[in-house]
């Protein structure tokens, strides 16, 4: 999931969490699709940002998730002899590329 400025929504993008006003009222549930009406509406209502499932939108200066995968296998090449730590490290890699797959999918 990504966090972006709603000017940098696009339609077909699918929220992944809810929209709220500042009074905590669900404006757009998790899971709706964004349509070029919506994404007006929503700026209308002075809505800055959203966050939208997978990670559609390439912000400058951002890492790859080969480059992140690549800095947490830097990160514990002086503990390899060291079991727990190497359990650790498969499952950051693995949390880290669920969390983009739908990134790894759409390229």
């Amino acid at each position: 999931m990504q966090r972006i400025l709603l000017a940098q929504a696009a339609e077909g993008m699918i929220l992944a969490k809810e929209i709220l006003n500042p009074e905590g009222m669900v404006l757009c549930g998790a899971g709706t699709a964004l349509s070029p009406a919506l994404i007006g509406r929503l700026a209308s209502m002075d809505v800055v940002d959203v966050t939208v499932e997978g990670h559609p939108v390439n912000i400058e200066g951002e890492k790859t998730l080969q480059e992140e995968l690549q800095e947490i296998d830097v990160r514990f090449q002086r503990v390899e002899d060291i079991v727990p730590l190497m359990y650790l490290k498969k499952r950051m890699q693995a949390k880290l590329v669920a969390s983009r797959s739908l990134e790894v999918l759409t390229k």
